[in-house]
Formats: structure tokens, C-alpha cells, sequence
């Protein structure tokens, strides 16, 4: 399988938790076609700026190091897994979304915007899947533009509440909520499996260099 499909599946990774809460709340507001494409574009940003600044690092790194360097930079990915499934673990029993979450169906274009960025950019979570599909398409010499289907992924299932709001309007506005619901409670399994199936996938990448 190339990279370019191999990292598809962290797209899950990147969104489950408050990004997707966010954006069903967003979906569910009085402005939400304003906010919700807003709240995306500030996802695009960030994502595409940090998942490439890792890129080009780890290319470099490995350009100016041959094969051992390569190695170092399946080691760091693969300690970055291991921090993301421990704290994806230990964050499991927050199952009720943040206080200035219930703000966010008044929220403005601008705040999405910025929410949009921060969050998928920032969010521990986010900040080390970005960081390790990077590296992980650097570390075997793909193409930048191998990134965008990762962040082409995580931007459409950021879209998918307001896309449901678009094709089914007030029966997915009664929806979204009891989905908001179940992900609050389980989506934290989704992204432990998902995590440790790139974990497997650096380990044979470390034991067959």
C-alpha cells in the first residue's frame, strides 16, 4: 500500500473528539453554513501549514543523513504514536464536551475561523498526527502533495455535519445532536484502533530498514 493511502485512516484520528463536536454545534447554528465553511478553512490552514513544516524537516533530515537517518525518523514517528494513543487513552473519560462548546451555536464566521485553526492545528492530538504524516510520507521519499489526501480527508469529514444539514436540513439538525452524543463517548476507541494500526505499520517499516 503507498503512503499516500497508508495515512488516509489518521485523517479519523484528527477530527474525533471536540474538532467533530465543534463542528456538529457549528452545523447545528442559525449562521451554520457561514461558520461551519469558515471553521473548515481554518482547519485547512493549519493542517496543510504543520503537516508540510514536517515534511520538509524531516526531508532534510534524512537528506542530509542517508538510511540512519531514515530510521531515526521511524523511531520519532513511532514515539509520537505511542504519546498519541496514551494521551487519546487517558483523555477517554471526557465524554461531555467543554462548557464553551454550548457558545458555539452563536459563534460568528470569524470565531469558527480561528477555532478552526487553533484547534486542528494546536490540539496536542492534532499536533501529532499532522507531525507524523509528515514525516511519515518524507521518510520514504514521496511527493508533498502526497500530504493533501490526508488533509482533503480531514476537511470533508469536518464538513460531513453541515453536508447532512445541506442534503437532509431539519431531520439532520435532529440528528447531529444524538451523533454528538455517541462520539462524545466513542470515538476515543476509533482512535486508539486506528493509532495502533500506524504503530504496527512503523514497527515493519523499522524491522524490514
Amino acid at each position: 500500500m503507498s503512503d499516500f493511502l497508508t495515512v488516509l485512516p489518521l485523517a479519523v484520528v484528527m477530527i474525533a473528539g471536540p474538532q467533530i463536536v465543534s463542528a456538529v454545534f457549528f452545523a447545528t447554528s442559525d449562521m451554520w453554513a457561514r461558520t461551519s465553511t469558515a471553521y473548515v478553512l481554518g482547519a485547512a490552514v493549519s493542517i496543510t501549514g504543520v503537516a508540510t513544516a514536517a515534511y520538509f524537516l524531516a526531508d532534510k533530515a534524512k537528506g542530509s543523513g542517508g538510511g540512519e537517518r531514515g530510521d531515526t525518523i521511524d523511531i520519532v514517528i513511532l514515539v509520537l504514536l505511542v504519546v498519541l494513543a496514551v494521551y487519546t487513552f487517558l483523555k477517554r473519560k471526557e465524554s461531555e464536551p467543554p462548557k464553551w462548546m454550548g457558545r458555539l451555536e452563536g459563534a460568528t464566521p470569524r470565531l469558527a475561523l480561528v477555532l478552526g485553526f487553533l484547534l486542528l492545528g494546536f490540539f496536542p492530538s492534532d499536533l501529532i498526527t499532522s507531525v507524523t504524516v509528515g514525516g511519515h510520507i518524507a521518510r520514504d521519499g514521496d511527493p508533498w502533495w502526497h500530504i493533501l489526501g490526508f488533509v482533503l480527508l480531514s476537511l470533508l469529514l469536518l464538513a460531513l455535519p453541515a453536508i447532512l444539514v445541506l442534503l437532509l436540513g431539519r431531520r439532520a439538525k435532529d440528528l447531529l445532536p444524538k451523533a454528538r452524543e455517541w462520539m462524545n463517548t466513542n470515538s476515543w476507541i476509533i482512535s486508539e484502533l486506528v493509532i495502533a494500526l500506524f504503530i504496527v505499520i512503523e514497527i515493519n517499516s523499522l524491522a524490514s530498514s
